[in-house]
């Protein structure tokens, strides 16, 4: 293949699969924008609870790429029985993953009047994260229709079920937050609300597509327990597990990052909402490149293709360069403007375009160390990725930004150098290590063991 017939090959697939992703993450904009006309204090509120909440979203997401590659492996080798029992572990193993992190989130909330945050935000964001916390098990049921999907390259089917999702979960914003078409004023609660709701429609629509296609009849999907094997419920967990963890490594580390912005006070607390609410948009739109990237290079390991596996994943890298290039100028030169579509408080408007200068200078690095970890799971290395990010973020990254902002006075800016200093570091060591890793299996013609 060319470059070019690369490119568009990836570009096909990941489309679908990035407005998927964005989707998820335009869930909390939404919500953050509209709750925002409502006051600081309240977006203060979002934004702990959906720092909280975001991490734990994000390692169930990473348990459930674990079926993603290996419904994608067994497709390439045409093991089409193998791909339903794949997903009858997955959804199983899914499930169990939300009620537990369910349980987690629950214990969290009890500590949040030990972190320091101001009284009033605290006694806010319980409430709402409870509210939303209860989505866990309908998206991440809704998770392992899409991961299944996505194995078999089909991208586009979770992607209007999010977008019409959405629209759903903004319409019912705009009547609970504000007591529109007779509905009572239930302001942050309501967005929660929304979020829910939004939520349970997900897996039922997505669901009955894929137990209806007649494209995934040839796989023979079963819901039940059934035979559970260990061994299954093993490999889809030693890529999952390490997949989750890097999720959280990283989304944690920002989550800690509003933590200590709520050390500074309420303003700067809600600053760092709104840009990390920008930000995460590029990411998840990334993301699904990333998605697409892992799903190419899983398949062609599959198919015995290794020089196409390698090519499929530097282009990878180059379209999340380009694309990144272009949301950190438009964070740059917008800077000023994006925050007024969450708020009018000038002071929260101020700070949040000075650290939105700052997510423009690590859209490349948050795009490469991204597009690092999708290419490297379609591999199945997923364990020393997840070390890097450890170190990274909680070793360089976070004590660095707290030095800066706390020891040297640079305040909610000094946080956001740390966080930028951590992510590029991330994403040389991955590319790097994919670069190794794809040229040794050019040269043994067979997929290499993974230390």
């Amino acid at each position: 293949m060319t470059i070019k017939d690369h490119f568009k090959t990836t570009f096909t697939l990941a489309f679908p699969v990035v407005l998927s992703q964005l989707g998820q993450v335009l869930v909390g904009v939404a919500d953050s924008m509209m709750v925002g006309r409502t006051g600081a204090v309240p977006l203060a509120a979002a934004s702990l609870g959906n720092s909280i909440f975001f991490v734990i979203l994000m390692f169930g997401m990473g348990i459930s790429m674990g079926i993603t590659p290996l419904v994608s492996v067994a497709e390439g080798k045409g093991k089409f029985k193998r791909i339903g029992h794949l997903f009858q572990h997955g959804l199983w193993i899914n499930i169990v993953t939300a009620l537990l992190l369910t349980v987690v989130v629950v214990g969290l909330s009890q500590g949040l009047h030990f972190l320091n945050q101001p009284e009033e935000v605290v006694t806010l964001t319980i409430p709402y994260l409870f509210i939303i916390t209860a989505s866990l098990l309908p998206f991440m049921i809704f998770q392992s229709f899409k991961q299944l999907a996505e194995g078999v390259a089909q991208t586009k089917q979770a992607m209007y079920v999010t977008i019409f999702c959405n629209l759903v979960n903004v319409f019912l914003n705009w009547v609970l937050i504000y007591g529109n078409l007779g509905a009572p004023e239930l302001g942050l609660n309501g967005a929660g609300l929304a979020t829910l709701i939004s939520r349970i429609m997900m897996p039922i629509a997505m669901g009955l597509y894929v137990m209806r296609s007649k494209r995934y009849s040839v796989f023979n999907l079963k819901l039940g327990i059934g035979k559970l094997r260990f061994l299954l419920l093993n490999r889809i967990l030693k890529i999952g597990v390490p997949t989750g963890f890097q999720y959280i490594f990283e989304v944690s580390a920002f989550s800690t990052a509003a933590i200590m912005m709520g050390w500074i006070g309420v303003n700067a607390l809600a600053a760092h909402q709104i840009a990390i609410n920008l930000a995460s948009v590029s990411y998840m739109m990334v993301s699904g490149l990333s998605t697409a990237g892992m799903i190419r290079v899983s398949n062609q390991v599959g198919r015995g293709s290794f020089k196409t596996m390698r090519e499929a994943g530097m282009v990878v890298f180059g379209m999340t360069l380009i694309f990144m290039s272009i949301t950190g100028l438009i964070f740059i030169l917008m800077r000023s403007y994006l925050p007024t579509l969450y708020i009018d408080n000038e002071e929260v408007v101020s700070l949040s375009a000075s650290l939105l200068i700052i997510a423009g200078l690590f859209q490349l690095s948050d795009g490469v160390q991204v597009a690092g970890l999708g290419v490297l799971r379609g591999l199945e290395d997923v364990r020393f990725p997840t070390l890097i990010t450890l170190v990274a973020y909680w070793v360089i990254g976070l004590p660095l930004g707290y030095f800066l902002a706390f020891e040297l006075g640079f305040a909610e800016k000094g946080i956001w150098y740390g966080l930028l200093i951590g992510l590029s570091v991330t994403a040389v060591v991955l590319f790097y290590r994919f670069h190794k890793l794809s040229h040794r299996m050019i040269a043994a013609n067979k997929p290499v063991v993974i230390a």
